[in-house]
């Protein structure tokens, strides 16, 4: 083959590559920059996978050309370093601690228990699986977001099943409150040991049909005191727009359907980022070491995640093997939700639990001073 023709049947591949080579290190540069500064950047972020795994292609394909774009594709990943072990783990420390030296704890979007199941029945009987699993495990805190009770009398039974399994009534929430239907939804913290205090973090912009809060408790548990925030950030909210006519998924193929979820991807990247910067000024100042877990909607290749990795640990790494994805939903976005903890603490018995009825993959771990 002529030289000519060989670089016509190139030149679209060299292109491609190249596109893949410059979106993957703008995802690098993702969670290093606030949102609001470039509205483009966390969709790099975002598409991290999705360009990991076509520049690994493109490497295999150069490489079996032997060109030397292989070695350009390979620079790139390498350029990429510890930011790629934010999505993957390689450790296995399962299981090296007893759980009743530490702290256990564990973090659960319950997606509300199932209410709006259209089955009554089958609400009932996905509620008491949460309870069984959540029992089973045996948490000393247990951590929820999406989490709802009804003031009594109520059909839909949360509160003493909950103070049951934890055996203690020590328990902090914050929710919003319907008072039509006595209804509130929020999140909440239970605990099996002492709350000696407790306390909200406020964000600048609450979004009340998201019921996106942050709350802290502090844990006693025999002469060692923890701070534990349990955070729900903001969430996309794909579900419902009355700019695209419905609340299907299936609208936003539309022109006008993408750029809503343009907007509202957009939106909600920079209000994480905003409400994380206030929870990481708030934990700055916890005379106790701290453990901040829940549905953080953002991925480690965020603003959002990046806050916290700075100034606190994730304890997913190096204590499991693989991807860690917990969000199992129609748009599945891989680990979003996650466990961050004070350098004084060591961690063991970390798990991703299986799937559950939710939309999210419970969390759990035990924490203990070193």
């Amino acid at each position: 083959m002529s030289k000519s023709k060989s670089f016509i049947l190139s030149w679209p591949f060299k292109l491609l590559t190249v596109c893949s080579l410059i979106g993957l290190l703008l995802s690098y540069v993702a969670p290093f920059i606030h949102p609001s500064t470039i509205p483009l950047l966390p969709f790099f972020g975002l598409s991290y996978p999705i360009l990991l795994v076509l520049t690994i292609c493109w490497l295999v394909i150069w490489a079996l050309m032997r060109s030397k774009w292989a070695i350009i594709c390979l620079i790139v990943l390498v350029i990429g370093g510890k930011l790629h072990f934010r999505n993957f783990s390689l450790g296995n420390n399962a299981n090296n601690s007893d759980p009743q030296k530490g702290l256990s704890v564990m973090s659960f979007n319950v997606r509300l228990f199932d209410l709006f199941n259209p089955d009554f029945n089958n609400a009932l009987k996905n509620r008491d699986q949460i309870f069984s699993f959540i029992n089973g495990q045996a948490p000393d805190v247990l951590c929820l977001q999406e989490f709802y009770r009804q003031d009594k009398p109520t059909r839909f039974e949360i509160m003493d099943s909950i103070y049951r399994i934890m055996g203690s009534k020590e328990y902090h929430e914050r929710s919003a409150h319907k008072r039509r239907t006595h209804e509130n939804y929020g999140i909440a913290i239970f605990s099996k040991y002492p709350i000696i205090s407790k306390g909200d973090v406020m964000f600048d912009s609450q979004s009340p049909q998201d019921f996106n809060y942050c709350i802290f408790a502090d844990i006693v548990k025999n002469t060692d005191t923890l701070r534990v925030y349990n955070v729900h950030l903001q969430s996309i909210g794909l579900k419902s727009d009355s700019n695209i006519g419905g609340g299907t998924l299936a609208n936003y193929q539309s022109k006008r359907g993408l750029f809503a979820a343009y907007r509202k991807l957009k939106s909600a990247f920079q209000k994480r980022a905003n409400q994380a910067r206030r929870v990481v000024e708030h934990l700055k100042n916890s005379p106790y070491p701290v453990i901040v877990c829940g549905d953080f909607n953002d991925t480690p290749m965020s603003y959002t995640y990046n806050q916290f990795h700075m100034v606190l640990r994730d304890a997913f790494q190096g204590n499991i093997f693989g991807l860690g994805a917990t969000y199992i939903g129609k748009l599945p976005a891989g680990r979003i939700d996650y466990f961050f903890h004070s350098p004084k603490l060591s961690v063991s018995n970390f798990k991703i639990h299986p799937k559950t009825i939710s939309d999210h993959r419970p969390i759990s771990c035990v924490f203990t001073y070193k």
